[in-house]
């Protein structure tokens, strides 16, 4: 279905480099975590993750601020920057990557299916990307996967 040739290389650098990583995952519901582990030795670097589908737990588990989600919403830039610092300091691991956004069919907090934004935290820099991406709910969360990773493999060098 997808190529397992990012992911492992995502956790094959981040062994090398004896790093960790956590996901907090909105939209993608855990496929994320699940492409991770789908690689032969993902322990030793993916340390786990959370599906935050709920606000209620971007806020309780994530430690996403709820004036943060009144101010911004969840498909906010601000939104994926703190669940990503939130799972990294949760799970203790040296990188946190978030997704939150909108898969379809319909619209949420007045945007449109495929708007989507990912972020990616570390020791010392957090980035996020907004995304605008096309097809069925699984294209869009395959597409989202596909994008925090090589976001984080970018950083990584």
């Amino acid at each position: 279905m997808w190529s397992e040739d990012l992911e492992a290389r995502v956790l094959d650098a981040l062994a090398r480099r004896g790093e960790t990583l956590a996901t907090a995952e909105s939209l993608t519901g855990g496929l994320l975590a699940s492409r991770l582990t789908d690689v032969p030795g993902a322990s030793r670097s993916f340390v786990g993750g959370v599906v935050s589908y709920a606000t209620r737990v971007k806020v309780s588990v994530l430690d996403v601020p709820e004036q943060l989600v009144a101010e911004h919403g969840v498909i906010s830039r601000e939104c994926a920057v703190a669940m990503a610092q939130g799972v990294r300091t949760r799970l203790e691991a040296t990188w946190g990557l978030a997704t939150t956004g909108v898969a379809g069919p319909d619209e949420q907090e007045g945007r449109p299916p495929g708007t989507v934004w990912i972020a990616v935290a570390g020791p010392t820099r957090v980035d996020a990307e907004l995304l605008a991406l096309d097809g069925d709910r699984l294209a869009v969360r395959q597409a989202t996967c596909g994008s925090v990773l090589a976001a984080l493999h970018h950083l990584l060098g």
